[in-house]
């Protein structure tokens, strides 16, 4: 018999403070390693590991004279902001705002106007997690993956997901999944609570000294900032278990 989950909303949220000069650096998509060129690493990872500025590269397909595609789609998500720029309606005043071609902001108008579409259709049938088994059932297309596939599930008060993310790709570790990746979605979303999900390729279920190591150290990081993380799942092909989570 499985526990269903119970959360409470809280109203306090973190913006993220700067700390010293915060600048970024972009290379030119010729100038990647293969494995890291949006195009490759979509092919080996899936859309999931791309980043915004990624996808929109991989959208935009090619750059200009004065400006590669990469540096372009960087601008556009940074200047625009994620949820700014799929609410955009306007291509003409994209193009002016942001000084790219308007075959561009075509582009991306087109792209945000098919998502918010079906994820309008999505919000009529929105997932309800209580237990571990029902992410175990949520999750069936992953229990199979031969790599480690670690997800966060972002609860409304109703335990409906309304965010699924996946966080990392790669052996479970403190260096590849950091609170902030964790975090950041359950605040952007507004989400009141979060569960971390993972795969065992191996098939035993039972968690390893970092599953739990990780699960402490992002349980602490929930309570900080008001979201709690309210279970993290171990995943294998025909089993689950949950790590204990006391939030």
């Amino acid at each position: 018999m499985t526990t269903a989950y119970t959360f409470a909303s809280h109203d306090m949220l973190l913006d993220e403070i700067p700390f010293g000069i915060n600048k970024t650096y972009t290379f030119k998509i010729k100038d990647m390693p293969d494995e890291d060129k949006p195009r490759e690493k979509m092919i080996r990872s899936g859309a999931g590991a791309l980043s915004a500025a990624e996808l929109v590269a991989v959208l935009l397909n090619t750059g200009t004279k004065k400006e590669d595609v990469m540096s372009m789609a960087s601008r556009i998500v940074k200047e625009y902001g994620e949820r700014t720029l799929v609410g955009h309606t306007n291509p003409t005043k994209l193009a002016e705002d942001l000084d790219i071609p308007l075959a561009k902001a075509f582009q991306v108008v087109a792209s945000a106007e098919l998502g918010r579409r079906f994820y309008a259709q999505r919000e009529h049938g929105l997932i309800t997690i209580r237990t571990a088994k029902d992410v175990f059932e949520y999750l069936h297309g992953m229990r199979a993956l031969p790599k480690e596939h670690v997800r966060g599930l972002y609860l409304n008060t109703h335990h409906q997901i309304i965010h699924d993310e996946v966080i990392s790709i790669g052996t479970i570790n403190s260096n590849l999944i950091h609170p902030r990746e964790v975090f950041k979605p359950a605040i952007e979303y507004a989400a009141v609570a979060v569960i971390l999900a993972h795969n065992h390729p191996s098939g035993i279920v039972t968690p390893s000294k970092a599953d739990i190591e990780i699960t402490q150290h992002l349980v602490a990081a929930g309570k900080m900032i008001g979201v709690p993380l309210v279970d993290h799942v171990v995943v294998t092909k025909d089993n689950f278990m949950s790590i204990d989570v006391d939030y």
